[in-house]
């Protein structure tokens, strides 16, 4: 049977009070659209639609490839909704799965489970159900011989029908054609005056169609997201999911409530992360890395036994057995290669350190291309900008920078080269040289009794 997907994603989500549509508010470091697409996708739909309505531009910019759009001008009910779909998809034969892209907890497993369901029950429409301990707000699920009879607003429902726990989640599978028949079928005499998805339920029943109900195992899938609170519940919902499945893979997390690692990260098996880190973006990192307390790791990829002590970094590359920290600063376009060490208060930007270089301490470190085993001294500063242009530094295997080095770019050091502590390097300094660009010492005996601060024997 072919199978289709409408996600329902055009309001503004007026108590989230923000002037960013709802569906892009960020859970887990993705908008929570995309953790809606991505387990939608895992299905392998034949057609997907995104229904847009408020800020359409900015949630069409984070639809992958191959889902379509329809847009909602006039915001007129979820009926209203799923019935723009329609000229695209009406006639198609098959099953239809509608859910919301505010429901971002919703996992691929769930969404199969249930249309498997649908078609085994040859059902006209299954409903999503959940079993809430307190189901004040849900719409309830009235039920008869097995069977969905109908769905009971809160407002509108009786003694009886408050007590129900098993509630509406929104996310319906449909025989598409008679959902858009049925939707033709919707009337706006409502308290709201707008088209209910919900109703289409009621249609069926009319008609003596089978209308089922598929129970959720795990409540917290069916979470939606209307304000700020509900945002901050689903990150720690989502964060602790995630942080589950690398710990199952083989990742040790010191202590995963304080542990944020982004949806897209990827962790290898033996690598210890400790408390109060970050990871994040499209971080790679790979097996028996240590990431100490304090740390963040944006958009990076580490190789195998890779140690970030207490430090940030940003879209660099560390190859295998680099490190870094405590409180050093790699940032955009850095390249720390096989054995590298960059210690604390170390900034080194897009630049390149070759095998088994080393900067201690204290040490900037930008536009520059670094050779094997280079020491830095404390100090060391590239100075790469002149006001309006970036130049390069080149340091050739085996040099040695001597402390509190300045080297002004563009400037060559050569294989083995050496600057003596304190210099001013201007100018190139070649192969096995011993460059000095510092002023004579001179002392003027007796000179310090003459200044201010002068005590005394």
């Amino acid at each position: 049977m072919r199978k289709f997907a409408i996600i329902l994603a055009a309001g503004k989500g007026t108590r989230m009070k923000s002037d960013l549509p709802k569906v892009m508010h960020k859970i887990a470091e993705k908008p929570m659209i995309s953790h809606v697409l991505d387990n939608f996708s895992a299905l392998k739909f034949d057609k997907s639609f995104v229904v847009v309505g408020f800020g359409a531009d900015q949630v069409i910019d984070v639809l992958p490839e191959g889902i379509q759009y329809v847009e909602q001008l006039e915001q007129n009910g979820t009926g209203h909704a799923v019935k723009m779909v329609g000229p695209l998809l009406a006639r198609a034969e098959g099953m239809t799965l509608v859910g919301y892209g505010d429901m971002p907890l919703i996992t691929s497993e769930t969404l199969s489970d249930l249309m498997s369901f649908h078609e085994e029950q040859g059902a006209a429409a299954t409903v999503l159900t959940g079993i809430a301990t307190n189901p004040f707000g849900y719409g309830r699920i009235v039920r008869e011989h097995g069977e969905v009879s109908k769905i009971v607003e809160q407002k509108d429902a009786n003694e009886l029908e408050q007590a129900i726990q098993e509630v509406n989640t929104g996310i319906y599978v449909f025989d598409n054609r008679k959902l858009f028949s049925a939707l033709s079928l919707l009337k706006s005499d409502n308290a709201q005056g707008e088209l209910y998805l919900t109703d289409v339920i009621e249609i069926f029943k009319n008609e003596d169609e089978k209308v089922c109900a598929y129970p959720l195992e795990n409540f917290d899938e069916s979470l939606g997201i209307n304000d700020r609170v509900q945002l901050a519940t689903a990150e720690k919902l989502m964060q602790a999911r995630i942080n589950e499945k690398h710990m199952l893979n083989g990742v040790t997390l010191i202590d995963p409530t304080t542990t944020r690692i982004g949806a897209d990260v990827k962790i290898g098996n033996d690598s210890v992360i400790e408390g109060n880190t970050a990871l994040l973006g499209k971080t790679v990192i790979g097996k028996r890395c240590l990431i100490t307390s304090g740390s963040r790791i944006i958009d990076s990829r580490l190789s195998r036994d890779v140690t970030v002590n207490n430090s940030t970094v940003e879209s660099t590359i560390m190859d295998s057995g680099s490190n870094c920290g405590p409180y050093a600063h790699l940032r955009q376009g850095a390249v720390l290669h096989e054995d590298v060490h960059v210690g604390n208060f170390v900034e080194v930007k897009g630049s390149s350190l070759g095998r088994g270089t080393k900067a201690g301490h204290l040490t900037y470190i930008g536009n520059s291309i670094v050779g094997e085993k280079v020491n830095f001294g404390a100090g060391t500063i590239t100075a790469n900008f002149d006001g309006r242009n970036k130049y390069t530094t080149e340091i050739d295997d085996f040099a040695f920078i001597g402390s509190n080095t300045t080297l002004i770019a563009p400037v060559h050091i050569g294989k083995n080269a050496v600057t003596a502590g304190g210099s001013t390097i201007t100018k190139d300094v070649v192969d096995d040289a011993v460059a000095i660009g510092r002023a004579r010492q001179v002392d003027k005996l007796g000179l310090a009794k003459k200044m201010p601060h002068y005590r005394g024997n």
